[in-house]
């Protein structure tokens, strides 16, 4: 670990210690390596500019020989009684009586009782409805894919205590089941280690471990919840091929329920409904940013022909909602894509001479709330004031913080004229609202000025 590295990752420390004197949490001690909490050994890591020459373009439509047996599968996702047990590909040959749940969105419920083998239009008139919400909703059911808002989480691995580095609270299974349905994440390479790591930036400075451990968690929830439709980014942080995670990502087992597009690029009207995709078994939606290769891997999708994003790492509490990646994206082309809203105000700090961006905690509450300036809700509705609909995605840091807590989830029922009365967040609220008070002191300037004395 070079000298400078390991400077910024104890100034990190510091700043970790301070935001912990903050959230009214003791200290016993404050040495060198208990603060630091570096767990990577990853000492070079590529430049933080946007790259310019790795947007793909497309000038013809790509169709991919990607077919499904719609019937076999509506019929092995339906068979059996409808509960919360994971859908079973294995029961596509009973021929038992058992108990429909038709998902098609409406706000009313009734079951019919049939042979598990016969058509949809053999069913009773009029056609059975159900209140099973897909995504948290019922009304999901019947949308499209990308005429849905989700709260996602920006970089969601990144979860610990007392780390100016880290931008959730709670971990990925906390963050499913309150609501969010999106979870991006940035991919590094460790030294000395031949599984890529989820790492923020470099992994001296936040390792959050193997993509394995982390990608079967998620696919173990997603087996756990058939109803659910999960959408993951991969940022490459290395550019790397895709050969080189492809493999790891195979073994945790969730390209089972993987989603894989039938043209290259997918255009707005292109997108299944999520009930569609809840009945097949493609419930797992993968993008990557950078170097995705669709003809030799069509289930992991370019994200930048197929969706754009809002200035990322914002400091403008405006959040004005324009396409920064990628790049000269004409207006047309950006109107018949998703689109990702980055809302996770970072707070600049030049220390060592190097700028760091960090999570504002000081503003989370109103950052994170669903109205007032500077708010998710405003600017998810400025969005949709300024593109004809809203975002897909409200990418944010501490999700479960808020005004109240939860307040992310209103912002986007909102957006999606739904309405949200869920729980919220992971944690007792009491727990919640005490640390969210606790966040509202001020970092003081003693404490920068005394870290930059410790490192020099």
């Amino acid at each position: 670990m070079t000298s400078l590295t390991r400077r910024l990752g104890c100034l990190l420390g510091v700043l970790s210690v301070g935001t912990s004197l903050v959230h009214g949490q003791a200290i016993t001690t404050v040495n060198g390596e208990e603060v630091t909490m570096l767990t990577g050994t990853k000492a070079e890591h590529t430049t933080s500019s946007i790259p310019t020459n790795l947007y793909q373009t497309y000038t013809t439509r790509i169709t991919l020989g990607t077919t499904t047996d719609t019937a076999s599968s509506i019929l092995a996702s339906v068979s059996g009684n409808a509960t919360d047990t994971a859908l079973s590909s294995e029961s596509a040959s009973e021929t038992s009586s058992a108990t429909l749940s038709y998902l098609t969105g409406t706000n009313s419920h009734s079951t019919s009782t049939s042979n598990a083998t016969a058509s949809s239009t053999e069913s009773a008139q009029p056609v059975p409805t159900n209140t099973r919400p897909c995504n948290n909703y019922p009304e999901f059911c019947d949308r499209k894919y990308s005429n849905i808002t989700e709260v996602g989480c920006h970089n969601s691995p990144f979860v610990r205590a007392n780390s100016a580095a880290a931008n959730q609270q709670l971990g990925v299974v906390d963050q499913l089941n309150d609501g969010v349905r999106f979870l991006q994440a940035q991919i590094q390479w460790a030294k000395n280690d031949t599984v890529p790591h989820f790492c923020h930036t470099t992994c001296d400075l936040f390792d959050a471990g193997p993509i394995t451990e982390w990608l079967t968690t998620v696919k173990d929830w997603v087996v756990a919840h058939p109803y659910d439709v999960v959408t993951i980014l991969l940022g490459n942080g290395n550019y790397s091929t895709p050969d080189f995670y492809v493999p790891h990502i195979e073994k945790t087992g969730i390209l089972r329920y993987i989603y894989t597009p039938p043209v290259i690029p997918m255009t707005l009207n292109d997108w299944p409904t999520l009930s569609h995709m809840i009945l097949t078994g493609q419930r797992v939606v993968m993008f990557m940013d950078y170097m995705a290769n669709q003809t030799a891997y069509p289930w992991l999708l370019d994200e930048f022909t197929q969706m754009w994003e809002t200035p990322f790492d914002p400091v403008d509490r405006n959040f004005p909602c324009v396409v920064q990646r990628p790049p000269d994206l004409p207006a047309d082309q950006a109107k018949n894509r998703l689109y990702l809203m980055n809302h996770n105000l970072n707070g600049e700090a030049n220390l060592l001479g190097n700028v760091l961006s960090v999570p504002d905690l000081s503003r989370i509450n109103e950052t994170n709330s669903a109205e007032g300036f500077g708010s998710l809700g405003l600017a998810a509705n400025n969005c949709r004031s300024d593109w004809g609909r809203p975002p897909n995605v409200l990418n944010v840091d501490y999700y479960n913080m808020g005004d109240p807590p939860g307040s992310v989830f209103e912002a986007a029922a909102r957006v999606n004229n739904v309405t949200y009365n869920r729980k919220c967040c992971g944690v007792a609220a009491s727990s919640a609202q005490r640390i969210e008070a606790m966040l509202k002191v001020p970092l003081t300037l003693g404490l920068i000025w005394a870290a930059f004395w410790t490192l020099v």
